[in-house]
């Protein structure tokens, strides 16, 4: 039997498609009925849930705050007795909902309600930006708690997670429940009573390292009864007791970001290894300034991989010949001065990362926030370091590691939210097992798309793009501008600057700021320039005039390396029934090209453009797409080899398990 699966464009009217399809016999498959009455059913269904939660808020806002009190026991009980159930989440959502109105003033919609049902089945719900998914998330996480289950809530950043907390605080108090957040600056000692309240928000990198600190501390000791009956007579284990009281249910904000663009980074902990032999480690990167590339070296930029030639490496020996120390052997020589080539050719500073305070600071590519804590291995920390002509850092050996695609599925229940996850649903469904069902829009979208401008270099794209600007401030409208990487925010900062229009800007340096930067971003004829950071999981809240004047204008000035991300960007704009549009600019010689496409492809492209009428066609935007195509294929390719890699890891320790 073949399963018959609806458009993607079907996909809109927020069904839940692939739990209400049913497998159809082979002679029935394209007739358009047995689309049609399959997605009625389920919107029946998701309208009749609506109504019936509504239904229940009306009678729910007669009660006084006593009877809502004992309303909410009798809740607690059938939802720990009966579990999550249509039944018993009706009654739990209307009193969340009831709750949340009194508390905050907020009466949540019938999208934000249909969200959190989805959520507490275990499923990633996708929600349009500006229509409410932090609300739809504490919805949720109340409902949970509340039938006994602890729940923890992962955010974008820490920002973002000090201000969910302490806005949603009150409401979650008004339902019997304790809450706290985790961020770098809790203690150790803070955070073991953090983690056991009811509900606690943190960003996925804390609870990750978190969760690592209590697989290292408890390596020799894992079976949990063991622990507790030793720690009865021994006053020493208990100083072993995790942090993380356990895995039971967990919320993700931008879902698809960490289960997918962040799914296969390795987060790891690390302990003071010996120290650097730092005359080694200048000398191999003496050595790589002077060699030349294709006589002493290939470069895969794609990958970042530096290979030496045997002239290279031939010359290498000659200059490391009766050397010592991390020099020696000429092998580990080698890789030193591999590692120094690709330092200087193929890691920017202002893009991969930034120099603070005397220290380099890695940025996150996918966020563009600064990733603090972490640092790259292999040695390319300090050679780095070296150029940037900082104090060398002292390296680190791996203690443990793990990666979000496999802490996640620990989860008793794992769900999320975002914008952009209908692009993604079937490799959610099969590293996780997740199901994706897309959540009607509360509001008409009233986004306008203009086409895109594929333009010959980056110079001549800041020109274009302070034109853009220049029209939609002079009309009244806000401008958000989304950029690369700092190095890219700084050159359009300077451009718009020679052009005397007035603009802020947001990247990784300015990230203390985010908050009064987009506070301001919504205003008529405020200008923003931000990497891809930009005010996710915040509101660009538009002023009257803004609105008035067609809103805010999003453009973009590059293509990343999957459409997700920038329809984040684009989401920006119209948000929640406001006017907006959005435009993308882009030129020939973005790095995404560059990384993807073959040498002699890219040239020839450029040549084609050349000879053109100077106007681009589809043609171009053409190559941008096939460009974006593999670079996601190889991301996907490189998750799914991980979940192989796990799943035959798994195999051979159940096998070896057997003759134990």
């Amino acid at each position: 039997m073949k399963t018959h699966l609806l458009p993607t464009n079907d996909l809109a009217f927020g069904v839940d498609t692939q739990r209400m399809m049913t497998p159809l016999p082979a002679w029935m498959h394209g007739w358009w009925w047995c689309q049609w009455l399959p997605l009625r059913r389920s919107v029946a269904q998701q309208d009749q849930f609506a109504l019936q939660v509504g239904q229940a808020c009306q009678r729910l806002s007669r009660l006084n705050e006593a009877g809502l009190q004992r309303l909410l026991s009798r809740v607690s009980s059938r939802l720990r007795r009966e579990g999550l159930s249509d039944r018993a989440l009706t009654l739990g959502l209307a009193v969340a909902a009831q709750m949340m109105q009194r508390q905050t003033g907020l009466t949540p919609y019938d999208a934000q309600i249909l969200a959190a049902r989805e959520l507490l089945r275990g499923k990633l719900a996708e929600m349009q930006t500006g229509e409410g998914k932090t609300l739809a998330t504490a919805l949720a996480a109340a409902v949970a708690a509340v039938g006994g289950s602890s729940v923890v809530v992962l955010t974008a950043n820490e920002y973002l997670v000090e201000r969910d907390e302490a806005a949603l605080r009150a409401f979650y108090e008004s339902m019997g429940l304790t809450t706290g957040c985790i961020t770098a600056q809790v203690g150790a000692s803070e955070r073991v009573q953090i983690w056991r309240r009811a509900i606690v928000y943190s960003t996925a990198s804390e609870l990750a390292f978190d969760y690592l600190r209590d697989y290292t501390a408890c390596q020799g000791d894992r079976d949990p009864l063991l622990r507790r009956a030793r720690a009865l007579n021994d006053q020493e284990s208990k100083a072993a007791t995790p942090v993380l009281p356990g895995l039971c249910v967990c919320f993700a904000d931008e879902a698809d970001s960490l289960l997918l663009d962040d799914a296969v980074v390795p987060l790891i902990l690390a302990s003071a290894a010996a120290p650097v032999d730092e005359v080694a480690y200048r000398k191999a990167y003496g050595i790589a300034i002077q060699l030349n590339e294709r006589e002493h070296y290939l470069i895969e930029p794609g990958t970042r991989r530096v290979q030496l030639t045997r002239v290279g490496l031939a010359r290498v020996a000659d200059k490391v010949e009766g050397e010592t120390g991390d020099l020696f052997p000429c092998r580990r020589a080698c890789e030193l001065v591999a590692i120094a080539v690709a330092a200087q050719r193929l890691y920017y500073c202002d893009r991969d990362y930034v120099v603070l305070d005397s220290k380099v600071q890695l940025v996150d590519q996918m966020t563009g926030r600064i990733a603090h804590g972490r640092q790259w291995q292999s040695a390319l920390q300090q050679m780095v370091e070296i150029k940037e002509a900082v104090e060398l850092s002292a390296p680190a050996s791996m203690t443990a590691q793990i990666t979000y695609q496999q802490l996640f599925p620990r989860f008793r229940i794992l769900a999320g939210t975002s914008g952009t996850l209908s692009d993604a649903r079937r490799e959610l469904g099969a590293l996780y097992g997740l199901q994706v069902v897309p959540i009607r829009l509360s509001f008409a979208s009233q986004r306008r798309i203009l086409p895109e401008i594929v333009v010959a270099n980056r110079a001549t794209k800041w020109q274009c793009v302070a034109a853009a600007v220049r029209q939609a401030r002079n009309a009244g409208r806000p401008v958000l501008i989304g950029t690369e990487s700092v190095a890219d925010s700084n050159a359009l900062s300077a451009v718009l600057t020679d052009h005397e229009i007035d603009h802020q800007v947001l990247h990784a340096t300015q990230y203390a700021n985010e908050a009064a930067l987009l506070k301001r971003a919504g205003r008529a004829g405020v200008v923003t320039v931000a990497t891809n950071m930009a005010g996710r999981g915040t509101d660009i809240v538009l002023s009257g005039v803004a609105r008035r004047h067609g809103g805010l204008h999003v453009i973009a000035t590059m293509r990343n390396r999957s459409r997700r991300i920038d329809r984040q960007l684009v989401g920006r704009a119209a948000r929640q029934g406001d006017p907006g549009s959005c435009q993308s600019i882009v030129s020939l010689n973005d790095s995404l090209l560059e990384q993807v496409l073959h040498p002699l492809i890219l040239r020839a492209l450029r040549g084609l453009f050349r000879i053109g009428s100077g106007r681009p066609g589809w043609l171009f935007s053409l190559f941008f797409a096939l460009a974006q195509d593999m670079a996601s294929r190889t991301d996907r390719l490189r998750r799914h080899a991980l979940k192989h890699n796990e799943i035959q890891q798994r195999s051979r320790m159940g096998f070896a398990g057997q003759f134990e």
